[in-house]
């Protein structure tokens, strides 16, 4: 009796696997980048650094052929995820943690990062492209659709110059930055409006609040990568995402009392957006302050990673994630 329910019932996970899984991999590969960052002036951040590197390309792995399994297996369950008005802004997950993983790969494995960012760059622009357009066409959304996830396509445009201008291509990074700056822009007029004039948000998706800090931060990295230097923009963008965070500090104690669920991955890449700009900005202006504060926010980001994994392994076994909602 039980060999014959097994297999059904794995099957059935295995059909409710949430695209939204793939955030695991923009937690680690963001973890990765920050003790990198942090590495530049700590040197015990290196060793740490490539550890993760690799934990995070064995779970891209990992979760690219359970999910493409899944594709494969029930393509209707991954058209509806396309449909679905939230879980649509988190398919770009996927080609943001491609890019992320071809930046903390083109120190040690600069023609594999190449091809794998190119990879990125145009399921990226494909992705946004797609998301936008069913954004603005003939489909019904709802102003209780809107979250903060939505920023999710326009943070993954900004990534691109991180590696894209180190590797030399400069206008297609220009191209992408101009791109996710302004739907970052519309979108936080957007975001904002929904926060403030209509019904707070479900407690699954309040953890999104976080992705506010992340366009601004990863914006400046992005901005400097292109210009070299640190100007007023840049100064304005690094800012902006202390302001940010500073805000979500104010709505942390709401977190406390929600039951775990996969959207509690978008506390870590913003955390280590920050961390980053925060560490590129001390190295650049000789701020110890900033330094400092990259520092802490590394360490705090250290401490929710290692607790996300655990909850979400705790979850896994539990049977808590991949079921219908």
């Amino acid at each position: 009796m039980t060999d014959t329910t097994a297999p059904a019932d794995s099957h059935s996970r295995l059909e409710h696997l949430p695209v939204t899984f793939h955030a695991i991999l923009m937690g680690l590969f963001g973890l990765t980048l920050a003790l990198r960052a942090a590495s530049h002036a700590h040197s015990w951040a290196e060793p740490l650094a490539q550890g993760m590197l690799w934990v995070g390309i064995a779970a891209f792995a990992a979760i690219a052929l359970v999910y493409l399994t899944k594709a494969v297996r029930y393509p209707r369950a991954v058209v509806a995820e396309w449909h679905h008005p939230v879980k649509l802004a988190f398919f770009p997950t996927i080609s943001i943690s491609l890019l992320l993983m071809a930046t903390a790969m083109n120190t040690d494995f600069p023609v594999i990062a190449r091809i794998v960012w190119v990879i990125g760059t145009v399921l990226q622009g494909v992705l946004t492209l797609s998301v936008i357009h069913s954004w603005i066409s003939h489909r019904a959304f709802e102003v209780g659709h809107l979250n903060p996830a939505w920023f999710i396509p326009a943070v993954g445009n900004i990534i691109v110059p991180v590696a894209g201008a180190q590797m030399g291509y400069t206008d297609i990074s220009w191209l992408f930055f101009s791109a996710g700056l302004i739907f970052w822009m519309v979108l936080l007029v957007l975001v904002f409006n929904r926060l403030i004039f209509h019904n707070p948000l479900p407690g699954k998706l309040l953890p999104t609040m976080l992705i506010l800090i992340a366009p601004p931060s990863v914006g400046f990295v992005s901005y400097f990568r292109l210009v070299g230097e640190v100007d007023t923009f840049g100064i304005l963008l690094v800012n902006m995402g202390y302001v940010f965070a500073a805000l979500v500090f104010m709505e942390l104690p709401k977190f406390a009392k929600l039951p775990f669920a996969l959207s509690w991955w978008a506390l870590s890449f913003p955390l280590a957006a920050l961390s980053i700009s925060s560490f590129l900005y001390g190295a650049q202006t000789g701020s110890t302050l900033h330094d400092a504060i990259g520092l802490i926010v590394l360490g705090v980001l250290v401490l929710v990673v290692a607790g996300l994994i655990l909850r979400t392994a705790l979850a896994i076994g539990r049977g808590e994630i991949c079921v219908p909602e």
